[in-house]
């Protein structure tokens, strides 16, 4: 499926108004990305776009000193992301359009499974690196075996990753991959998604095949993206995990990264729409 067919990118803009936003046709929601002008007229647009896509939520990342004005626009703030605007933190503030997507049954499951991560004890070291596996940063010749595995990981994912196409654009474009193979075959990878405007960076499309699970592959594909960030100057990295995985949520949380919100049927990833946990992480403080 094309990409087109999950999402695109638009530019609004009026008189005292612009905005960059993502019309996100697959999950049924807008994403403002970025914002400048009248809060009132953005607000009003975002309203408007939302109904002339039939779409369930809205979603935009704003900057600190206009939170007021979109709460009173009737925003709630969901998640805040440190960091994301060049060191200045972004807030993750949402509007419903449906009662179905604002409410979620699984909430009280997910504060129990947070509640047992927060107890886990952050690593300072990770096990050794398992044998007969290696690392490496993933190039366009790995684009198949890549979205062969997110095609078996994932029986829904909000992105197409099981297309070739897909992940080779997007490598093209801003995301860095690393990936861990066995006898040629790739079994673990994840990504960074770079916004070089801003300096802020989401690791993301995370998966394992679960045979191979319980090396703790992930952690290790996690810090060898954080270094690349670091080369790169980006020190604002953010996570955004389902809330009902606990092994997902416990990796982020013993790498040190921080909970920072829980954003409610945010996305299909799965087998269903999910909440999903916010976790940060400032990578140029130590430890």
């Amino acid at each position: 499926m094309p990409s087109e067919a999950f999402y695109e990118q638009k530019v609004a803009e009026g008189d005292k108004y612009y905005m960059s936003v993502c019309l996100d046709h697959f999950n049924q929601r807008l994403r403002v990305d970025d914002y400048r002008g009248n809060i009132h007229k953005i607000s009003m647009v975002i309203m408007s776009l939302s109904a002339e896509y039939a779409y369930s939520k809205a979603i935009v990342y704003a900057r600190r000193e206009h939170v007021h004005d979109f709460v009173e626009a009737g925003f709630l703030l969901e998640a805040i992301i440190e960091g994301y605007f060049n060191g200045s933190h972004a807030y993750a503030l949402t509007k419903y359009f449906e009662q179905g997507r604002k409410k979620s049954d699984k909430w009280i499951k997910e504060d129990n499974t947070l509640h047992q991560v927060l107890k886990l004890k952050k690593l300072t070291t990770l096990n050794p690196f398992p044998e007969d596996y290696v690392m490496r940063k993933a190039t366009l010749s790995d684009v198949d075996q890549l979205a062969s595995l997110y095609g078996e990981v994932f029986q829904i994912y909000p992105t197409p990753l099981n297309n070739p196409s897909y992940i080779e654009k997007i490598m093209n474009d801003s995301s860095i991959f690393f990936l861990i193979e066995k006898e040629g075959k790739i079994v673990s990878a994840a990504s960074a998604t770079v916004n070089s405007q801003y300096c802020n960076a989401e690791i993301t499309d995370c998966a394992t095949l679960p045979e191979h699970r319980e090396h703790g592959l992930m952690k290790h594909i996690m810090l060898e993206l954080e270094q690349e960030l670091i080369k790169q100057k980006v020190f604002s990295a953010y996570s955004i995990a389902r809330a009902l995985s606990y092994g997902m949520n416990a990796a982020l949380y013993q790498l040190h990264y921080k909970y920072k919100g829980r954003m409610t049927n945010n996305c299909y990833i799965y087998d269903k729409m999910e909440d999903m946990n916010v976790w940060v992480k400032d990578l140029s403080v130590d430890g």
